[in-house]
């Protein structure tokens, strides 16, 4: 008997390799050679996760009460710690009971929010360069993404007034991210304000990852979209543990505001997937409980990084602004190279991993990124592996 020929469906064979699982082989094969290798491709904390987190994840899963199916909405326990911390971080009221859902890690929502409200054919808005998962998301769910190019011209911000009218009122669904990944920049209430008025104008959701909002540099905190007045009339903000506090490992997100667009994601999530393991959601009401002083220390170590590499970049002559928050920096090529070129480049002859620009979408082109989830004296001798080979 003969095996047939195994098909993929169209939205796998049309799929791009994931950007990061193609970067860890080029890392591997590598380290297979012998190389030392300093690694700026993949943003994963290299530092721990606080102790009274670990701690209270011990405890909890010892509890027999936490070892059966999880309910898909989260345990009220930490949707309520997630409306408090959003009270006194952000000054945003939230009901726990319908305006935050709990997820396994924030991209589990963001990959599935497109299947709760975009038809075949709805266009969704994605800025590029950009978290992949915007447009996958949308794929799967048989939209079509209109890219909104992030260019050094408009700030890397998008250009809502570039939309031609006909997409804008095709549009069902808008992504936004800030601090963005992977260009760092940060979005002003001003700027979300003009964002509300464009959603509300032409009905579109709008979906705002905030992934990064607790990474940020010389004390100025980035806004939460739902700061701005009608924001929560439009939209909803995806956010993590995973960078906050150092548990990219442990899954374990939310999202919160409108809670029209979270029921539908809830409804998505109840058919295709299941609740966080509850001893993890008792860790994750402590992290969101902790003092100021936990995040203020893990955001010293990369302010230190950051003042390590970007003025090491900047004297060996590459164009790079240093990040008002996240922990990515976006560098400018140089003269002669593209984005795969140079990150080739630097991977053979230097033993260092970044990211091309152009694998988070074409306006990426021209740029690569490198994070800062690497000790300070890698980053200094990342610097001077760069300086040694030139480019």
């Amino acid at each position: 008997m003969g095996s047939f020929p195994i098909e993929p469906a169209t939205r796998i064979k049309t799929l791009p390799p994931y950007l990061f699982a193609a970067i860890d082989r080029m890392k591997q094969e590598a380290i297979a050679k012998g190389v030392d290798i300093i690694n700026l491709g993949i943003g994963d904390p290299d530092l721990p996760t606080p102790s009274p987190i670990i701690d209270s994840l011990a405890q909890a899963a010892k509890n027999p009460k936490h070892h059966q199916y999880p309910s898909y909405e989260g345990m009220l326990a930490f949707r309520a710690a997630v409306a408090d911390w959003y009270k006194r971080r952000f000054n945003v009221m939230l009901n726990p009971m319908d305006e935050v859902l709990t997820l396994i890690g924030s991209k589990e929502g963001i990959g599935h929010v497109p299947l709760a409200f975009v038809d075949s054919g709805d266009v969704v808005l994605v800025p590029s360069p950009g978290y992949p998962v915007y447009s996958v998301g949308t794929s799967f769910a048989g939209g079509v993404s209109y890219i909104m190019p992030l260019t050094k011209a408009n700030g890397f911000l998008p250009d809502l007034g570039a939309i031609p009218k006909e997409i804008a009122q095709k549009a069902k669904l808008m992504w936004l991210n800030s601090p963005n990944n992977p260009t760092s920049v940060v979005m002003t209430k001003e700027y979300f304000k003009h964002v509300v008025e464009f959603a509300r104008e032409h009905r579109i959701i709008v979906c705002h990852d905030a992934a990064y909002s607790e990474i940020y540099y010389d004390g100025t905190r980035p806004p939460s979209f739902l700061e701005v007045d009608g924001a929560k009339d439009v939209g909803v903000e995806f956010h993590s543990l995973s960078k906050t506090y150092n548990m990219t490992g442990w899954r374990i997100g939310f999202a919160v505001g409108n809670k029209e667009i979270l029921a539908g994601l809830g409804k998505v999530k109840s058919n295709l997937d299941s609740g966080v393991f509850e001893a993890v959601q008792v860790a994750g009401t402590t992290a969101l409980g902790l003092d100021d002083s936990v995040t203020d220390g893990i955001r010293t170590i990369y302010q230190e990084r950051r003042d390590t590499l970007v003025p090491g970049l900047k004297r060996l002559g590459l164009e790079v602004d240093p990040p008002a928050a996240a922990f990515y920096v976006w560098v400018t090529v140089p003269r002669g190279y593209t984005s795969t070129s140079f990150t080739a480049h630097l991977l053979e002859k230097a033993g260092i991993v970044t990211t091309p620009g152009n694998g988070f979408g074409a306006p990426g082109e021209g740029y690569i990124r490198m994070t800062l989830c690497t000790p300070k004296e890698r980053l200094a001798e990342a610097v001077e592996r760069i300086r040694s080979v030139g480019f």
